[in-house]
């Protein structure tokens, strides 16, 4: 049986799709009877005095670890959401806590700084984060302007504030600095 190249091309599309949560199951639940059977080999291996008998403890860790990571991936997504509008944009500062700064391109609309920002909480957020207090995150989007030559200030275009305790936050708020987005218009006009 031979496969034309336009089939071959669909084959490895399909293999390359991200699996769902279901299947990251269904995968550690294979993974998990090939360790209880690697297990299995392990003990007849020492009863008989093998002589791969500690390979075989070293291979049967090696596959209960990647079962754990299989039944991880089976309970959180690993798929991220897409925002409309939203601009690229990059981490500058994220010490694992309450407080991340992210860098924008200096000629963004309000939309698209809303979005952006949105973007970013919800690419930021962890349950790992180390939350103090009321436990909210707090995003700042921040661009750098050059008044003159050799000069380089850093303008704080808003921020976004979201609770570390759920991922899908309702309340989320999106605070815009109306000053600096002025002072950004003036700076790249047209924009």
């Amino acid at each position: 049986m031979s496969m034309s190249l336009p089939d071959l091309f669909t084959t490895q599309v399909v293999l390359l799709a991200i699996p769902t949560l279901a299947e990251f199951a269904q995968a550690a639940k294979v993974m998990g009877g090939l360790t209880l059977l690697c297990a299995l080999v392990t003990l007849v291996g020492f009863g008989w005095r093998w002589g791969i008998r500690f390979r075989l403890v070293g291979i049967t860790g090696f596959m209960a670890v990647l079962t754990g990571g299989l039944f991880a991936l089976g309970l959180t997504p690993v798929t991220r959401t897409v925002l409309p509008n939203a601009s690229r944009y990059t981490t500058v500062y994220d010490g694992g806590g309450t407080q991340a700064v992210i860098a924008v391109a200096g000629h963004l609309t309000p939309e698209q700084l809303t979005a952006t920002l949105q973007q970013a909480a919800n690419d930021l957020f962890s349950y790992g984060r180390l939350a103090t207090g009321d436990g909210v995150l707090t995003v700042r989007a921040r661009t750098l302007l050059h008044p003159e030559p050799g000069v380089t200030e850093p303008l704080y275009l808003g921020q976004v504030r979201r609770s570390l305790r759920q991922r899908q936050d309702p309340g989320m708020v999106v605070e815009l600095d109306t000053q600096a987005l002025a002072r950004l218009e003036r700076a790249f006009p047209g924009s």
